[in-house]
């Protein structure tokens, strides 16, 4: 079964809203996997705008499943994640002001600084997953640069599930095959929600782990929180174990 990391940015950005520490961003990551998640996410920002640094350090302590910490590889994400150590550090290239992630890592033009990154974080320890689109060129470069897996940039999936949703997943398909067969884990987020996650899944049937936060907080929102874990979970089991 494919593994389902909750990201819980939002919650931290509700948080913030308001200052305080309701929700409380701990007592939320526990109860994700009390609710049967399998892992938790954060992508902390240099401007904090929702998980803080100080957050991370403090669901290290409490997260039992598997931890994930996104973002890009500067010197100030290096050394947290070195001091977390967490189960994956998934590098995204994302420039300082962006609202979200927009675009996978070009293994090829950044594979020197990649590698010299993957090497540093590799040494202590830790599972590395690069986000790049659905391009066998750039899965290709991520293993070379050191990658244990590639985590598929899923938005353009998402934008166009909807028109022809066996076009929209063609690139994947193509591209998670490639990672399986040179010897790469495949992951995959971005917009996936309960819409477009069951055929995401039925498609590439081997996901490792999506990470999924926007989408589920808002169904929470509806459903609450247990129940939409439980949707999303619904979405990812194999066939035959409905």
């Amino acid at each position: 079964m494919t593994r389902l990391s909750v990201n819980v940015n939002k919650i931290a950005t509700l948080r913030n809203a308001r200052g305080g520490n309701n929700p409380n961003i701990v007592e939320v990551g526990i109860d994700c996997e009390r609710f049967g998640a399998q892992g938790i996410t954060v992508h902390p920002r240099p401007d904090e705008r929702h998980i803080r640094y100080s957050d991370v350090l403090l669901l290290k302590d409490v997260i039992i499943t598997e931890f994930n910490i996104e973002g890009y590889p500067d010197r100030r994400y290096l050394d947290l994640v070195k001091k977390v150590k967490p189960a994956q550090a998934t590098l995204v290239p994302d420039a300082v002001d962006v609202v979200t992630s927009n675009a996978g890592w070009d293994t090829i033009t950044n594979a020197a600084l990649l590698t010299d990154i993957c090497q540093e974080i590799k040494g202590e320890g830790i599972r590395i997953s690069i986000f790049v689109d659905p391009n066998p060129k750039m899965v290709e470069g991520a293993l070379k640069v050191g990658a244990d897996r590639v985590e598929l940039y899923t938005e353009p999936y998402a934008s166009n599930y909807h028109n022809n949703k066996h076009k929209a997943v063609k690139d994947y398909i193509e591209s998670a095959g490639i990672a399986r067969d040179i010897g790469l884990e495949v992951n995959a987020g971005h917009d996936l929600d309960l819409h477009n996650l069951r055929f995401l899944k039925e498609s590439i049937p081997y996901l490792a782990e999506v990470s999924i936060g926007h989408a589920l907080i808002c169904d929470a929102l509806y459903y609450g929180l247990e129940n939409t874990i439980g949707m999303y979970l619904r979405q990812l089991k194999d066939k035959g174990h409905e």
